[in-house]
């Protein structure tokens, strides 16, 4: 597009030239030849040279004259420059073709699966070679920020929680390092205790969920890890909040 804008360069220019001085001097060197032979013809009555010669000499001069106008030509537009039509014509391709590439990047975005935040894979749900779409999940995320642990509380301790209590949980690989938590969602809704809870005084008893937000910068804490929570229900969460700080 910047050739077009420019037009051409001086050394084109030259050579368009020096082409075109070169086909003034064949059109010139043809037309000597062609001039000695009919001289020659007329001086000795046609007898000094055949007819074929003269017409081989004046097909040779069309053939320059006609060479010299192409270079003229040339020459022309060497030194005018492309015109407004042809950059105007380059200049929408140009357009068409910086569209046709945002298409192509974009389309090449959207191919790369990116995480919304930062989290874990849990569950990956189709294979490399399957088709996917905007309505497939391919992926199973678990979120690293905030990270909790689930609870369950039977109906007379719910009466006692209240958010921002601060709570202990203790797993079996770190029985005397409890991560610190508190205690953020109560659920409002009474649920029966799911079975993978352990406590044999709740299985058959209704209980509220309750997520727990810990701090855990060393991730001892792992997904679908039984834990232990201890929270004093005694406290209030102002009192629970300043022992904490």
């Amino acid at each position: 597009m910047a050739k077009l804008h420019n037009g051409s360069r001086p050394e084109e220019i030259a050579q368009a030239a020096a082409q075109f001085s070169a086909a003034e001097a064949e059109l010139e060197l043809a037309q000597s030849q062609l001039n000695r032979l009919e001289d020659v013809k007329r001086r000795t009555d046609g007898r000094g040279v055949s007819a074929q010669d003269i017409d081989t000499a004046a097909t040779r001069v069309r053939a320059a004259r006609a060479q010299l106008a192409v270079q003229a030509e040339a020459l022309k537009l060497a030194q005018t420059g492309p015109r407004d039509e042809d950059i105007a014509a380059a200049e929408a391709q140009l357009e068409t073709l910086n569209a046709d590439l945002a298409l192509l990047n974009h389309q090449l975005d959207q191919s790369r699966l990116i995480a919304p935040t930062d989290a874990r894979v849990r569950a990956r749900l189709l294979e490399p070679g399957d088709i996917a779409s905007p309505q497939r999940p391919v992926f199973t995320l678990a979120l690293n920020d905030p990270k909790w642990v689930r609870v369950y509380v039977s109906e007379p301790d719910m009466g006692h929680l209240k958010p921002g209590m601060q709570a202990n949980i203790y797993t079996d690989s770190f029985p005397e390092q409890p991560v610190a938590g508190t205690v953020g969602y109560i659920s409002s809704v009474a649920e029966f205790t799911p079975k993978n809870v352990q406590t044999e005084s709740l299985r058959t008893a209704l209980v509220y969920e309750v997520r727990v937000l810990v701090d855990d910068p060393d991730n001892r804490l792992r997904m679908g890890m039984p834990a232990t929570v201890r929270i004093n229900l005694n406290a209030s969460a102002d009192t629970q909040n300043g022992q904490a700080q």
